[in-house]
């Protein structure tokens, strides 16, 4: 009976060793997914980012592990700079799943007056055309950093998209639409090193998808975004989930309405300077 007794306990303990290292195996096999870019990919719209950002949307869902290195107001030199960073480039090096969103800041913190003034006034999007061409050869200095560090992971790049209502519409427009003409470039261009995730097009114009700034996706803008990257990977053949599992609901960033409207009386100045002064530019040209 000791015998026997001795021979179950030995058993015992051979099965919970196995589960152990079952249960190990599989946390080491969770995917990584990896958070780069902006204050769009931080969740600047909203007042819990950490919990409800898209990126952590995504995480919940398909159960992966999560790092997310996004810095509110990074333009892509700066996405640059940050890939030096150890920790940051030590999570690029692992990571299976890496989603950027930059771009927006590469024309929102440039000459902002004289982009405005240039192409509402003067009609004039050299400018432009010139950030477009910048942000593409940073875009290439981007991913080949990633790529040195992992020739594997799945890059997901997101297209810019437009919040504007007003008059700063059409203007912004302009930037968004250089910004994605270079990412559409560069996946043609070099198939295979980054898979686009459209979400200026999932987004589109509705007001509810966007914070009070006027700038950032809203808690409704994260969860588009997030679906749009669950179906991107659901394509990939990364994950079979096909619904967004919301551990923690998104709370819009709540902005005094002051913030808005001056933001739109500044493009009502640059139209009514349109009005008056374009004739002139034009004739000049």
């Amino acid at each position: 009976m000791k015998k026997i007794s001795k021979h179950l306990a030995l058993l015992m303990s051979i099965l919970m060793l196995a589960m152990c290292l079952s249960v190990g195996a599989s946390a080491a096999d969770k995917p990584f997914y990896v958070v780069l870019g902006d204050s769009i990919a931080y969740g600047s719209g909203l007042s819990n980012p950490v919990d409800a950002c898209y990126g952590k949307i995504i995480a919940d869902t398909c159960d992966f592990d999560y790092a997310n290195h996004a810095i509110p107001g990074h333009t892509t030199n700066n996405l640059i700079a940050r890939l030096s960073e150890e920790a940051v480039l030590a999570d690029v090096a692992k990571a299976d799943i890496i989603s950027i969103s930059i771009g927006g800041n590469d024309f929102l913190m440039n000459d902002l007056v004289g982009l405005m003034f240039d192409s509402m006034v003067k009609g004039d999007y050299s400018e432009f055309d010139r950030i477009g061409e910048g942000f593409y050869a940073n875009l290439c200095e981007i991913i080949r950093i990633i790529r040195d560090a992992n020739d594997s992971a799945l890059i997901l790049m997101q297209t810019l998209y437009n919040p504007q209502q007003g008059y700063l519409r059409a203007p912004y427009q302009q930037g968004a639409d250089r910004i994605n003409a270079a990412i559409y470039r560069f996946a043609e261009e070099n198939p295979g090193e980054i898979t686009v995730v459209d979400a200026g097009t999932a987004l589109g114009d509705d007001a509810a998808n966007f914070a009070g700034d006027d700038i950032h996706p809203s808690a409704a803008g994260n969860e588009i975004i997030a679906a749009e990257i669950l179906s991107t990977l659901n394509e990939q053949g990364v994950t079979d989930k096909t619904e967004l599992s919301i551990t923690s609901e998104g709370v819009d960033f709540r902005i005094s309405p002051i913030f808005s409207t001056m933001f739109r009386m500044y493009g009502l100045f640059f139209h009514i300077l349109s009005v008056v002064f374009g004739p002139l530019f034009a004739l000049s040209k």
